[in-house]
């Protein structure tokens, strides 16, 4: 366990131990090892499946643990409710963001436990109550405001407040926080956070963006396969050494891009506008490329995928593919004439969480494998088979809930989906958030083989190490405008953020 080098003893805040959970046959946590300083953030880092959601999951009292010790502040914990964790003085920011829209900001805040008066809600109370949080922690938000009203990056800020409205919340869970924003909001997150540390708040922080653990991170703990594998201070340890602690093998490169664009044009958008979102853009993509889209939330990179989809309908301009122009379209329409979209929220919009891995994988293609209205289970299975092979799905088998998966292998799932169609133009949309650094190389390399067959990918990404990684030209939106074009061997952070911003 890593020492306070100014403390001759533990000065642990939290102190876990030799913690084990197992679902039936599957072990989740082998020896969960863990500890947190007063005024740390500490990054707990490992792969999708390595055991971190279940660990979170037990620190919150949502499962109990086979067997281990969990201390805070000295003295043995045992939690067989959310609510004895939340007293003793664990909070968490999740990753799926958790308001309720139509209620306010105070009443997202407060929900069930808000002040009351003659047996009737306090709202008065209520709002100088959260106007007082919110201007103790400098953030610029109305109690009074809508949820819906927010931006993602505000929502994520009101869930912070919210885990610290509990008046003992010592430790601070950050699940991915950052993940559906983008660079410039994801600051403000990290700034309330070494604000929260320096008051003595102790941080465990969870994401797969490297580039944030560094930044934010003073200490880190790895798990793999559910096993404490590694600790240290994020000082004494460079990048490459932590991607090798946490893929367990030796670190060759970050990113597996081989493909080379050619000259001759695959899609070409004109003039493309949509109400105050979309104005005026033209791009072209080539045969064989990987084309980058970089901007801030609400620079209209999402909306304009939707666009050439067809799940939104372009008031002027035109979308031409190959031969074809897409006019008015329908997503149908789009997946006939050789397009495939992978969302933003594969939970959302790209998966059914309750069917089957082998249900999701051949959802876009049953006409393939029907016939006469039934559907072959035998070829349905060996699509399947190939899929989960092909992009090394961690699945027992293709009956196992989707929803039951990592998101890394639900991820895959997606991309399954679509090979299977054979597409010429696939549009992905953040396709490795939230996922971890193994499990993003195998995306990596399937759009560098899927580019190098004579196709073409246009790619939005907020994380600007794989915009620049992955790309072979980078657009950049601003307001719903093109702002700017760079090529990968000119593209650097600074001037991709001096066109953003």
């Amino acid at each position: 366990m890593t020492r306070d080098p100014h403390t001759p003893a533990p000065a642990y805040l939290l102190e876990v131990s030799g913690v084990t959970k197992a679902f039936g046959p599957v072990v989740a946590l082998k020896n969960a090892e863990f500890c947190l300083r007063r005024g740390s953030i500490h990054a707990l880092c490992g792969g999708n499946g390595a055991g971190k959601s279940t660990f979170l999951s037990i620190l919150m009292g949502f499962i109990q643990p086979d067997g281990g010790d969990i201390f805070i502040n000295g003295q043995r914990c045992e939690f067989h409710h959310p609510r004895e964790a939340l007293n003793a003085g664990i909070a968490i920011v999740q990753q799926e963001l958790s308001a309720i829209p139509d209620l306010t900001v105070a009443e997202n805040i407060w929900l069930g436990r808000e002040p009351r008066r003659l047996g009737f809600g306090d709202f008065a109370t209520l709002n100088q109550r959260t106007t007082s949080l919110l201007k103790e922690l400098d953030f610029k938000i109305d109690a009074r405001e809508k949820m819906r009203n927010l931006s993602v990056a505000e929502q994520q800020l009101v869930e912070i407040a919210k885990a610290l409205s509990h008046a003992n919340a010592d430790i601070i869970i950050m699940d991915e926080p950052t993940s559906a924003i983008g660079e410039e909001d994801a600051q403000k997150i990290f700034q309330t956070l070494q604000q929260l540390a320096a008051k003595g708040k102790g941080i465990i922080y969870v994401s797969h963006r490297l580039s944030e653990i560094f930044q934010i991170a003073d200490s880190y703990t790895i798990f793999r396969d559910g096993a404490y594998i590694h600790e240290g201070y994020i000082a004494d340890i460079t990048r490459e050494q932590l991607i090798e602690h946490i893929i367990g093998g030796e670190y060759d490169s970050e990113f597996a891009k081989f493909n080379q664009p050619g000259e001759q044009v695959l899609l070409a958008v004109n003039n493309l506008c949509w109400r105050s979102k979309i104005k005026d853009i033209s791009l072209q993509l080539k045969h064989g490329e990987i084309l980058g889209i970089y901007g801030l939330v609400g620079s209209g990179r999402s909306e304009f995928l939707d666009l050439i989809f067809g799940i939104q309908h372009a008031d002027s301009g035109t979308i031409r593919l190959g031969d074809k122009t897409l006019n008015r379209h329908s997503p149908r329409e789009a997946i006939d004439s050789g397009i495939a979209y992978v969302t933003e929220d594969r939970k959302e919009t790209g998966l059914v969480l309750c069917r089957s891995v082998s249900e999701n994988i051949n959802i876009a293609s049953f006409a393939a494998i029907s016939r006469m209205g039934f559907v072959s289970e035998k070829r349905e299975q060996a699509r399947t088979r190939d899929m989960i092979q092909r992009f090394n799905v961690k699945t027992h088998d293709g009956e196992q809930p989707v929803g039951n998966l990592s998101g890394g292998n639900q991820q895959k799932v997606v991309l399954g989906r679509w090979a299977l169609l054979d597409p010429e133009v696939l549009l992905l949309d953040e396709p490795t958030r939230g996922i971890d650094v193994g499990a993003k190389k195998e995306i990596y390399r399937f759009m560098s083989e899927f580019a190098l067959q004579n196709k073409g990918i246009i790619m939005v990404s907020s994380e600007l190490s794989e915009i620049i990684g992955m790309s072979d030209r980078i657009l950049v939106f601003r307001d719903g405008q093109l702002a700017g074009e760079l090529s990968a061997a000119d593209a650097t952070q600074a001037a991709l953020m001096k066109l953003a911003i």
